[in-house]
């Protein structure tokens, strides 16, 4: 490929990605989370749930698979947006679409919306963290 990137890269992409992603979802959740200023205890502990609902049981095997992926890749340049299979991509996509048609049909209560945002974006923003992490830990075994 001649605009490919090495495993390295692929990584931090990878990490960037989820990083930007989560930011951006913790952006919403937070503007949603100030307009329903109640009961703030209550609402951090359904983030927290959310949060390790989605980390453990979602997220975080998507980066073992992920990274397992990219390691084995054996080609020294891939496409840069191959850090996804087509499956991730396709979900990604999805989740993307559903959460926009939700917020802008107003389709589910602010107050829903302030908790689950957050929850989902600490998950998503640690397994970005995971990425760049990994890719920290074996970056001198990359140029062997």
């Amino acid at each position: 490929m001649k605009y490919g990137v090495n495993r390295q890269i692929l990584l931090i992409t990878a990490g960037a990605v989820w990083i930007i992603a989560g930011a951006n979802i913790l952006r919403i959740g937070i503007v949603t989370w100030l307009n329903t200023s109640q009961d703030w205890m209550f609402k951090i502990g359904e983030a927290t749930v959310v949060f390790l609902l989605f980390f453990v049981l979602v997220f975080r095997r998507l980066y073992y698979k992920h990274t397992q992926r990219i390691e084995q890749k054996k080609e020294r340049r891939n496409c840069p947006f191959s850090f996804f299979d087509v499956k991730s991509w396709i979900t990604m996509i999805f989740m993307i679409s559903l959460g926009i048609t939700i917020r802008s049909f107003h389709l589910l209560p602010e107050t829903f919306i302030s908790v689950f945002y957050t929850g989902l974006s600490i998950a998503l923003i640690l397994t970005g963290v995971l990425f760049i992490r990994y890719w920290w830990i074996r970056r001198k075994t990359f140029a062997s």
